[in-house]
């Protein structure tokens, strides 16, 4: 996936009322820009750091940018927007690069299934059944350490997904939670059961249930962001 014109660089001035943040670009404008990421952005960002945002000619749209990508305190590269983890996905199952998924014959998105009244990220139906994938966007990375967790706030709804992939696959439904790895210079995932246990145990019970879980690399720049390759999952 390309960003089409390239991101434009900034430096982060505030990030507030989560979905807004104030950068300043080289050229010294100071802009107020969209901060796509419901999350607490967690060793994401720091005032002063790197950032890069795509910019909007859309008249009609409030603000003038997009928050993309972030330089970590730890060095690395971040895509904060968590939107872009399902076309990034889509993008890598369509030109089979996620093998454990390859083969089938059709791909539907936003899925209503389970109990909970729930909408699935992707259906893949093949020859001999079918496929219910569950994405996250994983940023949360560790001074010293290449393993990032997930997630990095407390998340009800991650929980009960991993509750509804669950119960698929107790009725012998494939049940699958992808992990996209936003973030440069990992190598394995973990939940973090330090900043929300009850996600962690959902985790446990989906996996003794059956549900696959799966983790992908990201290689990012600020021309362009691409799924990679399959990284570990630690319990």
């Amino acid at each position: 996936m390309r960003f089409d014109p390239s991101l434009e660089e900034g430096r982060l001035l505030r990030r507030y009322k989560r979905f807004l943040a104030d950068i300043e670009t080289p050229a010294g404008e100071v802009l107020c820009i969209h901060c796509p990421n419901t999350g607490s952005m967690l060793n994401c960002m720091a005032e002063g750091g790197r950032i890069w945002f795509s910019r909007s000619s859309d008249p009609r749209r409030k603000l003038p940018g997009t928050w993309e990508l972030s330089e970590t305190p730890q060095g690395r590269l971040a895509c904060v927007n968590t939107a872009r983890a399902n076309p990034l996905v889509e993008e890598a199952l369509r030109a089979g690069l996620i093998v454990e998924l390859d083969g089938f014959t059709k791909l539907r998105r936003e899925v209503r299934y389970g109990a909970e009244n729930s909408r699935v990220d992707f259906c893949l139906d093949y020859p001999d059944g079918t496929a219910f994938v569950e994405v996250k966007s994983v940023t949360l990375g560790f001074a010293d350490s290449p393993v990032a967790a997930f997630p990095d706030a407390r998340t009800e709804r991650g929980a009960k997904h991993l509750r509804e992939l669950a119960a698929l696959a107790r009725q012998g439904v494939r049940a699958v939670q992808l992990y996209c790895v936003n973030l440069s210079g990992i190598a394995a995932v973990r939940p973090a059961a330090e900043i929300d246990p009850g996600y962690a145990q959902a985790l446990r019970e989906a996996v003794a249930a059956g549900v696959e879980v799966l983790a992908y690399s990201v290689e990012l720049s600020p021309a362009s962001i691409r799924l990679t390759r399959r990284l570990e999952v630690w319990p």
